[in-house]
């Protein structure tokens, strides 16, 4: 393509074999001759046309036999319709060309039929407007657009027959079938270069589908997105399957409002709602070259309409500089696309190329365009001017861009000419590459890289000036660009060496936040928050352990959160927030929950102060008694305690993860946590009963912990156990107050105020789940106990199974005095004789109990599981019952504790108590990580690894598999000794 070579025709004959005035040069002459001579010999007029004087049409010819199997495959499958098509007026012949597609579309009687037409128009349009390029008859003007009608023809057809089946299929009631368009309810929107009438020679075109719920067209509403879905996927096939005839055009549908999550056919409310919402930059920038080509027209030009305000904003848009930036960004990513080059280079995707002259005036577009309607055309070149009339670039950068732009889709048409495939990538392979050149019209390599080289430095220069200062959007391990709706090489690439095992479903999480798919990323600004934050925020999840996981997990906690701006601002502010948070997602799920509802826990998590243990008991103290003082009604109490309960967990937790706490630290913390709660909510809500009713003269109250609470076991997931024992002077029975209430009734409405404190449901969540069923008669009995009623429940009408359990009782909170008459009376009904083949039948029967109604054969369930957590539980309990009265010294709320005295006592031998010691503290481990880690049962196969690492680190096992072999070791030996002590 030198310019030498391009004159006008002749004007007295307009015929195309007339009017070659330039033609590709020839490698291979004898090839080519060989196979002009076969075409020649066949029927057709083609021998007579190239008889006549002159070498123009016999070197075209040459040409495409030498450099393009595409083109002579369809020169020579039909002699005849090339003679037709070289005697004929190009334009005329075009037209014609297309209303025979029209006609044949329009007689086809069944899918075979459609697309054979729609194949036939195509070959016969390709070839000719190939045939006019090369001969230097149409420019690259010419050539776009009529590319971009032969498509927008096939388009159309395809979609009238589509629409006539839905109508024959009763899926559609058109008012005229003859006219299938007209008030259908359907449009096809054309996106990209499809939409700019610019399209290359073997371009993909870019589709939208739409269609109004409320047409009149639809036969029943209710299934409109599955019919007009129908109809879509209908268009596709007949415009991209492949038959023996080859294809029409390849069809995009993933530019409609979040492809990853809608089907292929919108409505247009929702498409409406999504673009005012959710609407990105890239997205305006696609929709600059919008355009109606199918269906009803004037439905989509309605739309385009009502987009205006999404499309144009009324002030500059600078901000939209970065997505634009970012797009281009992204297609440097792709390897060998950075630097301009010759050998293998893509002139739409690299340095200099294509698609940074299309940017140049997008941005500009997108900026501007909201003041100055002039500048909201779709056509490049036409936008080029505009820019320069209106001032925004000079005239010699307009000049300059047209020619490269030019030049450059010339080159994109060669490319594709050669096997009809939708490539803009120069040979490598320095033979091809020269060969290509000659197809070019240069005499070698050399001569093209040089002017190549000139229209890429060309672009490159211009611009340079609107991008090259921007910040970049990669890691320190590579290009990390999710704009678009489409994977580029080096990004997953990067993923891959971040430590993504799927780094495809990795960039499709990351556009999904961008699309909105989550609630927390539905505001403007929390996507323009975490367009900045993603790549730091990737690189983070890489070093957690488990990528996929940390990912996995923040967007599950994502769908969760109403909002994130909060949580982005502060992972975007501090390297070592992001490392911890990546952390907390990758081996603790659910602790990651507590940081999604309240983001600033992160800060307390990262203050070295709140790492030291032995400091926490006196801050939590002081932090407590803070929330009392400054409590102006119970709201605010109530929600500060949520507040600090939801802190201080995450720091515990954050602890254990660390490794700054065993599980044993970590289950006195969690209980200690609850005892400062419940002591802090026992002063409260005596406060604000005592201001309605008095107090009740010498009254004194107490706080039992039964359970995982009173033997400081607690985990992140525990509930309390608890009873409230109170005692008062029968001589003064009721409260002081203007309302007096009887100590009975005063103690009852003090616990139930109590369990409303810890268990509602404030904005702020909850504290704690409360369990009552632990005090005399269980269910049935009052929800307060006065001590003399406690100690003679336990005496005279207790089970076995309630003494058990209060082996673990411990008051936690309430009047010094009634806790040492509370514990004096405990250690008394613990020391009484027993029958022991009675309590160990009793205890036995207990167990079995527990394994018929709750089970005891999954082996995750650590409590529940022969040789579990109860079994050890069941063995301490048996042990203070049988030996309290004799041994004193074993009384020990603590399972642990109770087994490491009776074997110091020798009330069990040492080498036992050593075996269920150390699986109690293995159980604890594991326990407090997966009930850190997850909700609900543990299932192994269900979990991250990174999870199960962390299992296996709290035990200091190397692996998962170890863990499960010591379990199952551990199990089978406390089954053993609990069998062994109680049969």
């Amino acid at each position: 393509m030198s310019a030498a070579k391009r004159s006008k025709p002749k004007p007295e004959d307009k015929t195309l074999v007339a009017s070659v005035v330039s033609a590709p040069l020839v490698q291979r002459a004898s090839v080519a001759g060989d196979k002009l001579k076969d075409l020649s010999a066949g029927a057709g007029g083609v021998s007579a046309l190239l008889a006549k004087p002159g070498p123009p049409l016999r070197a075209l010819l040459s040409a495409i036999a030498d450099h393009s199997p595409y083109l002579w495959s369809l020169a020579s499958a039909d002699p005849q319709r090339l003679s037709d098509l070289l005697a004929s007026v190009p334009e005329s012949r075009f037209d014609a060309c297309l209303d025979r597609m029209r006609r044949g579309a329009e007689a086809a009687a069944d899918d075979e039929a459609m697309l054979r037409a729609l194949r036939l128009g195509k070959q016969e349009g390709h070839l000719l407007i190939a045939l006019c390029d090369l001969a230097g008859v149409w420019s690259v003007d010419d050539v776009m657009m009529a590319v971009t009608r032969l498509a927008d023809c096939a388009t159309r057809c395809a979609t009238r027959y589509a629409l006539r089946q839905a109508h024959r299929q009763k899926r559609l009631r058109l008012a005229d079938p003859a006219d299938p368009e007209r008030g259908c309810g359907f449009v096809l929107l054309a996106l990209g270069k499809h939409g700019a009438m610019e399209l290359n020679y073997s371009s993909d075109i870019d589709l939208v589908a739409f269609f109004d719920p409320q047409t009149p067209a639809l036969l029943d509403p209710a299934n409109a997105t599955t019919i007009y879905v129908r109809v879509t996927q209908l268009i596709a096939r007949l415009l991209q399957e492949r038959t023996g005839d080859g294809y029409a055009f390849r069809v995009d549908l993933r530019l409609r409002p979040d492809p990853g999550s809608t089907a292929v056919a919108v409505s247009l409310p929702s498409a409406f709602s999504y673009y005012e919402n959710l609407g990105q930059n890239w997205e305006r920038a696609a929709f600059i070259k919008a355009r109606p080509v199918a269906g009803e027209i004037g439905l989509g030009e309605s739309f385009l309409r009502d987009m205006t305000p999404f499309l144009w904003r009324r002030y500059f848009d600078y901000a939209a500089i970065a997505d634009i930036h970012a797009m281009k960004r992204q297609i440097h990513a792709v390897r060998g696309y950075a630097e301009i080059a010759v050998a293998g280079h893509n002139i739409k995707l690299g340095r200099g190329g294509i698609r940074e002259v299309e940017f140049f005036v997008q941005t500009q577009q997108l900026i501007f365009g909201g003041r100055r309607p002039n500048l909201r055309g779709a056509r490049t070149l036409e936008m080029l001017r505009e820019l320069a009339n209106d001032g925004w670039i000079t005239s010699e950068a307009t000049k300059e861009l047209s020619a490269a732009y030019r030049f450059l889709r010339e080159i994109e048409h060669r490319l594709q000419m050669i096997a009809d495939e939708q490539t803009q990538k120069l040979p490598f392979d320095p033979g091809e590459l020269n060969a290509f050149a000659m197809f070019c019209g240069y005499a070698d390599a050399e001569a093209f890289g040089a002017a190549l080289t000139g229209q890429l430095e060309c672009v490159e220069r211009h611009y340079a000036r609107l991008f090259e200062t921007e910040p970049g959007l990669a890691s320190t391990s590579g290009s990390l660009v999710f704009t678009g709706v489409s994977d580029d090489a080096e990004t997953l690439e990067t993923l891959s060496k971040l430590g993504f095992t799927d780094p495809a479903r990795a960039a499709e999480t990351v556009r999904g936040w961008h699309f909105g798919r989550r609630p927390a990323m539905q505001s403007a600004r929390a996507r323009e928050v975490m367009t900045g934050l993603v790549p730091a925020l990737l690189e983070a999840f890489g070093g957690s352990g488990d990528a996929d996981a940390a990912l996995l997990a923040f967007d599950n906690a994502l769908a969760r959160m109403p909002a994130a701006v909060e949580l982005f601002s502060i992972l975007k502010s501090n390297d070592k927030v992001r490392e911890l948070f990546a952390d907390i997602l990758g081996g603790a799920p659910r602790l990651a929950q507590i940081v999604s509802l309240r983001p600033h826990v992160l800060d307390a998590a990262i203050d070295p102060s709140h790492m030291d243990v032995s400091s926490s008991a006196h801050r939590l103290e002081d932090r407590a008694n803070r929330i009392l003082a400054n409590a102006v009604d119970s709201e605010q109490f109530l929600d500060d305690c949520r507040d600090l309960a939801q802190e201080e967990k995450f720091l515990i937790g954050i602890r254990f993860l660390a490794g700054v706490m065993s599980a044993d630290e970590t289950g006195r913390a969690y209980t200690a946590l609850a005892e400062t709660m419940l002591r802090t909510a026992l002063i409260h809500v005596s406060d604000v009963l005592a201001a309605e009713h008095g107090v009740v003269p010498g009254a004194r109250c107490a706080i039992v912990g039964m359970g995982k609470l009173g033997s400081r076991e607690m985990t992140s997931a525990s509930d309390l156990d608890l009873i409230l024992i109170y005692d008062y002077n029968d001589a003064t029975p009721e409260s002081d107050g203007a309302r007096p209430l009887h100590a009975a009734q005063y103690f009852a409405r003090l616990t139930k105020r109590l369990v409303a404190a810890m268990t509602a449901a404030t904005r702020r969540g909850k504290l704690y789940d409360v369990d009552l069923r632990l005090r005399p008669s269980g269910g049935q009995g009052p929800v307060a106990t006065r001590l003399s009623g406690f100690v003679d429940y336990q005496n005279n009408e207790a089970e076995t199974w309630e003494h058990m359990a209060l082996t673990r009782a411990r008051v936690i909170a309430g009047e010094a005095s009634l806790a040492r008459d509370i514990e004096a009376a405990q250690f008394a009904i613990l020391a009484k004789p027993l029958n022991i083949q009675k309590l160990r039948k009793d205890v036995l029967a207990m167990r079995r109990l527990i394994a018929k109604e709750k089970g005891e054969d999954d082996p995750w369930d650590l409590k529940l599981a022969a040789g579990g957590i109860v079994d050890i539980e069941f063995i301490a309990q048996y042990l203070v019952l049988a030996n309290a009265g004799t041994t004193p010294g074993i009384v020990d709320p603590s399972t642990a504790g109770v087994i490491a005295k009776a074997g110091a006592a020798g009330v069990l031998p040492l080498a036992t108590a050593d075996l269920l010691v150390d699986a109690a503290r293995v159980y604890a481990a594991v326990t407090q990580m997966m009930r850190l880690a997850i909700d609900g049962p543990f299932d192994p196969g269900q979990v991250a690894s990174s999870v199960l690492r962390r299992i296996a680190n709290s035990v200091n096992l190397p692996d998962f598999a170890r863990v499960e072999l010591e379990l199952r070791e551990k199990r089978a030996a406390v089954r053993e000794v609990f069998l062994d002590l109680l049969r």
